[in-house]
């Protein structure tokens, strides 16, 4: 770091990033089962991409958090996305390449992933 613009850049991509972690009513929210079977079945890189694509995309209503056991251990890593007055959508088997379609299709275009959804991939 060699100047204030420079620590000032810092601040501010910080800033957004916790952004998309704060909560309020109105936000939608995208929780990230992060129990040992959703870490061990890969859920920490998930939740990074989240994050990330959030913040690149500037979508202040969204915020992204952590949940323990979802109680589907089976369909790890679980995301699930809540936003006010629809129904809950439950994504399964997710990778990080999932997560960025469903911040893009889904949050960004309103546009629910069918085909990772729970509904979708029951045995």
């Amino acid at each position: 770091m060699k100047s204030l613009a420079e620590l000032q850049a810092i601040r501010d991509k910080a800033r957004n990033q916790m952004s998309a972690r704060e909560d309020s009513i109105e936000n939608t929210r995208v929780l990230v089962g992060m129990a040992t079977c959703g870490i061990a079945a890969g859920a920490r890189p998930v939740m990074t991409a989240l994050m990330e694509e959030i913040t690149k995309r500037e979508l202040p209503h969204v915020t992204v958090t952590q949940t323990g056991c979802i109680g589907i251990c089976q369909y790890e890593p679980v995301v699930e996305v809540l936003e006010p007055g629809k129904e809950k959508v439950t994504y399964v088997n997710m990778t990080p390449e999932k997560a960025i379609r469903v911040v893009n299709d889904h949050l960004v275009n309103g546009n629910v992933v069918t085909e990772y959804t729970i509904g979708a991939n029951a045995k």
